[in-house]
């Protein structure tokens, strides 16, 4: 199995991320959190800071399974203004590899032209970025390969539903009995 790489920039939501990259990992995936800036300290939005595994700039990504995009502002814009980064994305979507953004991040996938023809959801308020995705009013929406989320109250089921796509669902029935979800 691969690893996924979760994207990191200054102003990500914290909780969007770190239930993601936890959850994940409880699942037996191997996750590598990528800062998108110079710095391998990010600050979150509610200022958080996290020591990243590793900068762009020096992963090479071949055993990229997923890309983990967290929401939050500006670290969704800065996401999304990363060349390296939309490149990556593009090559991957190309691939038809799986990608998942939550909250202001599904964004990026709109603006690169990723989900049209797909059922998606964001934070209320970036609809007008997601060219012409179906938007859906739900937490958590998955249309082949792509997974969006909704916000930082949809980030387990957000998780839950990457582990499912990777893992499958007794994997996700496993985390559900062992971290007491109510679902």
């Amino acid at each position: 199995m691969g690893t996924v790489y979760a994207f990191f920039a200054d102003g990500f939501e914290e909780i969007e991320a770190l239930t993601a990259i936890d959850t994940l990992r409880r699942a037996g995936l191997n996750v590598e959190i990528v800062s998108v800036t110079p710095d391998e300290i990010v600050v979150g939005a509610h200022d958080v800071s996290v020591l990243c595994d590793i900068n762009f700039e020096n992963c090479d990504f071949f055993d990229a399974e997923l890309l983990l995009l967290p929401g939050g502002m500006p670290g969704a814009a800065t996401l999304d203004k990363h060349e390296g980064l939309r490149k990556l994305i593009l090559d991957f979507a190309a691939k038809d590899k799986p990608i998942a953004a939550i909250c202001a991040a599904p964004m990026v996938l709109g603006k690169l032209g990723l989900l049209k023809g797909k059922k998606a959801t964001c934070y209320p308020g970036f609809e007008q970025y997601l060219e012409g995705a179906e938007c859906v009013n739900e937490p958590v929406v998955r249309d082949g390969n792509t997974i969006t989320g909704m916000g930082p109250g949809a980030a387990m089921e957000f998780a839950l539903t990457i582990v499912d796509l990777l893992v499958g669902k007794e994997k996700v029935d496993e985390l559900v009995e062992a971290m007491y979800i109510k679902r």
